[in-house]
């Protein structure tokens, strides 16, 4: 009998990938691995060139015969941790959380524990079973270091309206985000395809042809010089979204290193003379200034009733915003306002 659990994945190189490192070549190829896992099977000896187990970096050449074989992972059960959780919206269908940034939603790429997943069956020790073993609950995600509101399904009944609501783009998710740079109007939509770096794969892209449909809406809550704190609606939910369309206008969210934003920003100060004095940084964000403040979804159980639910700013991001505004001169008032304002 064939083993359903064991697939086996041939290419042949192209004169335009010759010279490509094998685990690159693969990682541009099979887009439902991550390039952690290609390199994982290659040491494994599943991959092949012309027939003989090869080496991540050999490099492939034109004509070359590329085998990966390929073997689904065992399935993991997540377990319950007790790790707290702020809890902003509850009843006995569903529960939204305010994840914390530096939180993963659900185990994966290594991680399996200390997740958003663990903590809630920490919490309320069943969730629901629709979305797997691996993820109880989960309707919906946020990136490890975006923070902010996530629905979570109790039961099945409730896993699959929310689910049919996000399939509809009924629910409504709106960001507050803190961008380089000065936008150029005062509100507008992004719409750019978005799929993922074919060559740094923790990454995605506007830039490909294969990608899928995206829009992203925003408005301008404060000007600051060399910075715009934004309101951005999602209008689909793709990876990355907001992340990525704004760095694509050039735009990238501060403390998003991974889409073009500084490691540190420095400002140079004056001296008592009024010559300019050395470069002082500001503190390290350590996370994106992205944060899911608010979400709103018709109740499952009770149709026709609209449910909008708030997070609160965390306080690395509401410090970080005053110290910004104190160092470009900007009454920190301001900042506090606008912030407060929207949430």
């Amino acid at each position: 009998m064939p083993d359903i659990n064991r697939t086996i994945q041939t290419f042949v190189v192209s004169p335009e990938d010759a010279g490509v490192r094998l685990d690159r070549y693969l990682t541009g190829r099979v887009a439902e691995l991550s390039r952690t896992r290609i390199q994982d099977l290659i040491s494994e000896g599943r991959a092949r060139v012309n027939s003989r187990a090869a080496r991540s970096k050999r490099p492939v050449a034109a004509g070359d015969t590329v085998e990966l074989e390929i073997f689904a992972r065992p399935a993991l059960r997540a377990a319950a941790e007790a790790i707290p959780l702020e809890i902003l919206y509850e009843d006995d269908d569903l529960v939204v959380v305010n994840k914390p940034a530096g939180m993963v939603v659900h185990a994966g790429a290594g991680r399996h524990s200390g997740t958003l997943v663990n903590a809630l069956l920490g919490h309320y020790g069943k969730l629901s079973s629709a979305g797997g073993a691996e993820r109880p609950g989960i309707v919906h995600r946020l990136d490890k270091d975006t923070s902010g509101a996530v629905v979570v399904a109790r039961n099945d009944i409730t896993h699959r309206a929310l689910a049919a609501q996000f399939a509809a783009r009924t629910v409504r998710k709106t960001y507050l985000a803190l961008v380089h740079g000065e936008l150029n109007k005062e509100s507008g939509a992004i719409e750019l395809s978005i799929a993922r770096d074919a060559k740094r794969r923790t990454r995605m892209t506007t830039r490909r042809a294969a990608g899928r449909a995206a829009e992203t809406r925003w408005r301008v809550l404060l000007r600051l010089p060399g910075f715009t704190l934004v309101e951005a609606d999602l209008r689909t939910g793709r990876t990355h979204q907001i992340r990525v369309h704004f760095s694509a206008l050039g735009h990238p969210i501060a403390g998003d290193t991974l889409y073009g934003a500084p490691t540190q920003i420095k400002f140079v100060g004056r001296t008592g003379g009024g010559r300019r004095g050395a470069a002082t940084p500001l503190p390290a964000l350590g996370r994106n200034y992205l944060h899911a403040a608010r979400i709103g979804f018709e109740h499952p159980r009770h149709s026709g009733r609209r449910v909008e639910v708030r997070a609160p700013l965390p306080h690395e991001l509401l410090n970080f915003g005053l110290q910004l505004a104190t160092a470009l001169g900007v009454e920190r008032s301001k900042f506090d306002a606008a912030a407060r304002a929207f949430l």
